[in-house]
């Protein structure tokens, strides 16, 4: 009698034999985004990560695959794959574009004792090291995707993988990809991204939207060299009070408010949204951070955080320089103080108007006629994810229901796909279905990042089920 063929059985075993094992080299490749690793071409760390990649999926059997390494002068490389429909090889038939990252966030402190950032570790369930939840399993997620169906005999939609090397650094590479590819790209009618959030590890979590990202280094300068505190306290005014006025413009410390420039009005359906994951999430959206004895979140209403993590803006200081480690500060008043501010930004909100703001408020009437340079890096606009169309809404909670036994959510997410922007505005009439698995404490950017490996191994199902979805979807009469 022959056995019935099991997809979850398939991809488990593919994924403890194959993708782990691959997962754990890339994750000892210290491949950081090059705004973190200036001579990455020299390091050789992002050709290292993404050969490594090529060569596991080149192994795959799927069928059709075409896969090259793409490489643009001066430019992060790309893995690129395509992969035709069944019996069809027209690159103007409807496409799936399946997209993820390969470079990494720097290694940040505070990893816990038998963790790091370059050596994997496997324990109860999840895979710890830098980028294997963001945005390692892509590639892995993607192919598998695919190859889970031709397994089965199920048609499939033309498809194409693209794995860019400088999401972390705000994807500036990547314009010349889309533009270079183009025609290769074919006629894109959905998009799957793979790198976003979940708000939980039970269920398929959708985004709905991302903010925007406005970084930027506020630099401070009152002397042109250190003076001894006694001698020049009192006269002099340290650096680090100038930047305290300057950011009081923009974020005041009474309530939190940011500059008015920043906020948007938010969207009714957006406020509905919140409002229905507060009641599934509850306390959770909060309690899932590793918050201090004692120390909690400004508000108590659940669907509000959601609102001011989604919608509304926020600044975080990331960095600080301009003085020496504690160990080694002298009595020394300071000549000037840089901070990085990188403010989140709500979707629909002009990213590049409210930088030119932030710096003309930043940079006006400097106290005491300090030097003050805002110097703004690149700024990203958010991203809102068109209306689902019926078929991809019926697909995604038959998908979510066969492999989490749940209803897949919906909800707007308080990250960055500068990525998602870009295709939005290239393929205006594309459907997205933008998903991942960065749910609670994965701490993708943080120390003791791990990829949710039950939660990886079931959106390798589920994207394989919209790939069928969408060849059903789109098959000619």
């Amino acid at each position: 009698m022959t056995t019935a063929f099991n997809p979850a059985a398939y991809v488990e075993q593919a994924w403890g034999d194959s993708v782990i094992p691959a997962l754990c080299e890339y994750i000892r490749i210290p491949n950081k985004s090059p705004m973190f690793d200036p001579q990455w071409q020299k390091t050789g760390y992002m050709q290292q990560a993404v050969e490594l990649l090529h060569g596991w999926t080149s192994q795959r059997p799927v069928q059709g695959l075409q896969l090259d390494i793409v490489t643009l002068p001066g430019r992060t490389p790309v893995l690129f794959a395509e992969v035709p429909g069944a019996a069809d090889h027209n690159p103007d038939s409807p496409t799936v574009f399946l997209y993820g990252h390969y470079d990494k966030q720097p290694e940040f402190d505070g990893w816990q004792a038998g963790l790091s950032p370059w050596q994997p570790v496997l324990r109860d369930g999840k895979l710890y090291g830098r980028g294997g939840a963001d945005d390692g399993y892509a590639v892995f997620a993607s192919t598998l995707a695919l190859e889970l169906l031709q397994q089965q005999g199920q048609a499939h939609p033309r498809c194409v993988i693209l794995i860019e090397g400088c999401e972390e650094s705000g994807s500036f590479d990547l314009p010349y990809y889309v533009e270079h590819l183009a025609e290769r790209l074919g006629n894109v009618q959905l998009v799957v991204c793979l790198d976003a959030e979940c708000g939980n590890y039970d269920q398929l979590w959708m985004t709905t939207s991302l903010r925007g990202m406005l970084p930027g280094v506020l630099k401070v300068d009152i002397l042109t060299e250190g003076q001894h505190s006694g001698a020049a306290g009192g006269i002099v005014p340290s650096s680090f009070f100038i930047l305290r006025q300057l950011l009081e413009r923009i974020e005041r410390t009474a309530d939190g408010r940011l500059h008015e420039s920043l906020y948007v009005d938010i969207p009714a359906e957006a406020t509905a949204a919140a409002d229905h994951v507060a009641q599934v999430l509850g306390p959770g959206i909060s309690s899932r951070f590793p918050w201090v004895q004692g120390a909690h979140a400004d508000n108590d209403n659940p669907a509000q955080l959601l609102l001011n993590n989604a919608w509304r803006p926020s600044l975080a200081t990331v960095g600080l320089a301009g003085a020496p480690d504690i160990k080694d500060a002298g009595n020394t008043l300071r000549p000037g103080t840089q901070a990085k501010l990188v403010f989140r930004l709500p979707p629909t909100l002009d990213a590049a108007a409210a930088g030119a703001a932030v710096k003309a408020e930043l940079e006006r009437d400097p106290p005491f006629g300090a030097r003050v340079e805002f110097d703004l890096e690149t700024p990203q606009t958010g991203w809102c994810a068109p209306a689902e169309q019926p078929w991809l809404a019926a697909a995604l909670q038959q998908a979510s229901s066969r492999h989490f036994g749940k209803p897949a959510m919906h909800m707007g997410m308080g990250g960055t796909i500068p990525f998602m922007k870009m295709l939005g505005d290239a393929y205006p009439d594309t459907q997205f279905a933008v998903t991942g698995v960065l749910g609670p404490l994965s701490n993708a950017h943080g120390p003791n990042e791990f990829l949710h490996i039950q939660t990886a191994q079931r959106l390798t199902l589920v994207v394989s089920d919209l790939l069928a979805a969408a060849g059903s979807q789109w098959a000619e009469p």
